[in-house]
């Protein structure tokens, strides 16, 4: 048999790393952060252990890059649900719901999530799942009507990153509608906005265990299903 193309070697190895990132995810959400091991990870993923230390740093990079994943497809996913809409003071109310949803929905994963980023040894770790998190926000924060978003869209987020921890701190949580509604008022949003605790949740905005849909793991196509297509390509090519 001929070798894999470059091109099929390089979706093997991007499939492998979105299951890292859907099996990090589900397993920190279901048993916390302490009690999963890469080992874990990679087990739940089905790769080799040494495939988490090729793409991650260490465990906390690989959840925190997990988690931003998470973030950035719930929000992108809450803004563009039907019905559409560009008007920014709907848009500013989705992701607010939508950031919430997360801590209400997930509390064990935003919790571990809220706690890596005080960690003084990784803290804070930039990752294009952050990055593009950060441009979902900053395009939130200029539809609103900021004049200076470079100033608005960090004041945003560190509001998100109280309310989220507000949500979540052990025995004396506040309730996300009174976080909700001290974040509308600040931003002078109706309550009617995006989607009231007390309003039918429309589609995609519920707790879905299901996490599939956030990464291309392509779990369908096992890797001859690729090399077959691969071959189908580059027959069509020669035609």
């Amino acid at each position: 048999m001929s070798p894999r193309s470059a091109s099929v070697n390089e979706e093997l190895r991007r499939r492998s790393k979105e299951r890292l990132l859907q099996a990090a995810v589900e397993l920190v959400g279901e048993r916390g952060y302490d009690a999963t091991t890469l080992g874990d990870i990679a087990d739940r993923a089905g790769s080799a252990r040494g495939l988490v230390s090729y793409y991650f740093p260490g465990k906390r990079q690989l959840v925190q890059s997990a988690v931003h994943r998470l973030m950035h497809r719930t929000l992108e996913e809450a803004l563009e649900r039907e019905p559409r809409t560009g008007e920014g003071r709907e848009r500013l109310a989705r992701a607010i719901d939508a950031i919430l949803g997360l801590a209400r929905d997930r509390p064990v994963l935003m919790r571990q999530h809220m706690a890596g980023l005080l960690q003084a040894e990784v803290g804070f770790v930039p990752c294009p799942e952050q990055r593009r998190l950060a441009e979902l926000l900053r395009d939130t924060v200029s539809r609103y009507g900021s004049q200076d978003v470079d100033r608005d869209y960090p004041m945003l987020r560190a509001l998100l990153m109280g309310a989220v921890f507000a949500a979540l701190v052990p025995g004396v949580p506040m309730p996300a509608p009174e976080l909700r509604a001290e974040l509308f008022e600040r931003y002078r949003l109706d309550w009617k906005l995006g989607v009231p605790p007390d309003a039918e949740a429309p589609g995609g905005t519920t707790c879905d265990p299901d996490l599939s849909r956030f990464f291309a793991t392509g779990v369908p196509d096992g890797p001859d299903r690729v090399e077959q297509q691969d071959r189908t390509d580059r027959t069509d090519q020669s035609k």
